[in-house]
C-alpha cells in the first residue's frame, strides 16, 4: 500500500510530488507523461517566479527536467475512481485491479467544458466514462460515443470492434477512427436521457437517438463522479487552508480548489496539500 495517491500532473501535482519525494515518502502519481494540456497550450506565462516571459511548452520541459532528476515515475493512467475505505482509499483505472493508499491528493484541474446535460446523473445507469471497463457489456448492441481529444481514438475504436453500431460524436479535427460500424454526428450531443434499457441522446439539432449505452471520453470529469462522497463549493472542491477536503486522508490542490487558475497558486497548494499529507500520515499511524 502507498502513502499517497497524487492525481493529475499539472502544476500543482507536480509540486506535491517533488515534496514528498523530498520528504522520502512512498507515493504513486497518476497522469501524463506529457504533464498538463493547459500548460503545453500555454502561448506566455509572465507571472511565475523564475521564469521570465517563457512558453508553456518550455515551462513543461523546465518540470520534465526536474521531475527527472529527482527519479520520479508517473504511472500513465486514466484514474476513474476514487473510493474511501475504514482507513485507506481504493484507485481504480480502467479494468485493473484497485491501487490502495492512505491518502489521495487530487490535482485534477478544472473542466474546461461543462458536463452534458443528464450526463452526471446517468453515471451507472447508461453513461460510462471508461471503454475498457464496460465495452463487453455493449457487445453486439447500439452506442453513443462523445470524445474531446484524439488521444481517444483508440478507445473508439475499441468499442467499435464490440458494438454493433456506434454513433460517434467527435469534438475535434482528424479522428483516425475508420471503423465500418461508426456513424460520424455532424451535430453535437445536447442532453442525455437514461432509460431502463434503452437511452436517449439528443442532439442540439434536436435529433433523438437510442441506443443502448453512452461513453463520455475525456480528460477531466466532475469531483463528485470521480470522488463519491465529496463536497463541493460553486462547481469546485471545497478545501480548508490545509487543503483538506471533507473526507479524511483526502487532500485537493491546484484549479480544481477554485480560482485565481494560476500556476503560481497551483504550485503553492500543491505543496501545502503533500506536508497536510505528511502530518496526517504521522498522527494516524
Amino acid at each position: 500500500m502507498y502513502d499517497v495517491a497524487i492525481i493529475g500532473t499539472g502544476a500543482a501535482g507536480i509540486s506535491a510530488a517533488l515534496t514528498l519525494k523530498q520528504l522520502n515518502k512512498n507515493f504513486i502519481w497518476f497522469g501524463s507523461d506529457n504533464l498538463s494540456f493547459k500548460i503545453n497550450k500555454a502561448e506566455k506565462i509572465r507571472n511565475y517566479p523564475g521564469l521570465i516571459g517563457v512558453s508553456g511548452e518550455e515551462m513543461r520541459d523546465v518540470f520534465k527536467k526536474q521531475i527527472k532528476e529527482m527519479g520520479i515515475e508517473i504511472t500513465n493512467k486514466m484514474v476513474t475512481g476514487v473510493y474511501k475505505g475504514d482507513d485507506k482509499y481504493s484507485i481504480l483505472c480502467g479494468n485493473d485491479d484497485a491501487i490502495e493508499a492512505k491518502t489521495v491528493i487530487l490535482t485534477t484541474g478544472v473542466l474546461i467544458n461543462k458536463p452534458i446535460k443528464g450526463e452526471v446523473e446517468a453515471v451507472g445507469s447508461g453513461v460510462s466514462y471508461c471503454a475498457t471497463c464496460d465495452g463487453f457489456l455493449y457487445k453486439d448492441k447500439e452506442i453513443a460515443v462523445y470524445s474531446e481529444s484524439k488521444e481517444y481514438d483508440h478507445e473508439v475504436s475499441y468499442l467499435a470492434s464490440l458494438a454493433s453500431k456506434v454513433y460517434f460524436f467527435c469534438n475535434y479535427k482528424d479522428s483516425n477512427v475508420s471503423n465500418s460500424n461508426v456513424i460520424f454526428m455532424d451535430d453535437k450531443m445536447q442532453e442525455i436521457k437514461p432509460g431502463l434499457k434503452q437511452k436517449t441522446v439528443i442532439t442540439k439539432k434536436g435529433e433523438e437517438i437510442k441506443v443502448n449505452g453512452i461513453f463520455i471520453l475525456k480528460s477531466s470529469y466532475s469531483p463528485s463522479v470521480l470522488v463519491p462522497g465529496i463536497e463541493e463549493l460553486d462547481n469546485h472542491i471545497k478545501v480548508t487552508r490545509k487543503m483538506e477536503t471533507n473526507m479524511k486522508g483526502l487532500f485537493a490542490a491546484g484549479d480544481c480548489t477554485g480560482r485565481p487558475y494560476q500556476y503560481a497558486k497551483a504550485v503553492g497548494e500543491g505543496n501545502v496539500a503533500a506536508h497536510s499529507v505528511v502530518e496526517y500520515l504521522a498522527l494516524n499511524k
